[in-house]
């Protein structure tokens, strides 16, 4: 169990430290979908900020369980507003936000189970 736990983690703090850096960085794609989703570009920074706490708070989950945990939970609330996001905008291609967020209830689920939470 401590091999998937250790991989999903790993995998999903790496993309979305990646996507975190995007936001940060102003990269075209986050602007794009921001534009899309009718987001202001003022709001980049502080979800980047999130993205990349989330992303810290998981491997932070190694030291400290309950910090991966409530991390790997609190991105899972982020992506389901990253959904509702897309459906008030009415854009309904899911795929990106499909493997965000199934990374991340992964990585919340290998969580829970692993510390025996599950």
């Amino acid at each position: 169990m401590f091999v998937l736990y250790l991989a999903i983690t790993l995998l999903a703090s790496a993309v979305i430290g990646l996507a975190a850096v995007a936001n940060l960085i102003g990269h075209d794609y986050p602007k794009r979908q921001a534009d899309n989703m009718r987001v202001p570009h003022s709001w980049m920074l502080p979800l980047g900020l999130l993205l990349g706490a989330g992303a810290l708070g998981l491997l932070a989950g190694f030291a400290v369980p309950v910090l991966g945990t409530l991390a790997a939970a609190g991105l899972v609330l982020y992506f389901l507003g990253a959904f509702a996001a897309h459906l008030r905008a009415r854009d309904y291609h899911f795929g990106p936000w499909a493997v965000f967020f199934s990374l991340v209830v992964a990585a919340l689920a290998v969580n829970l189970a692993h510390h025996g939470l599950g």
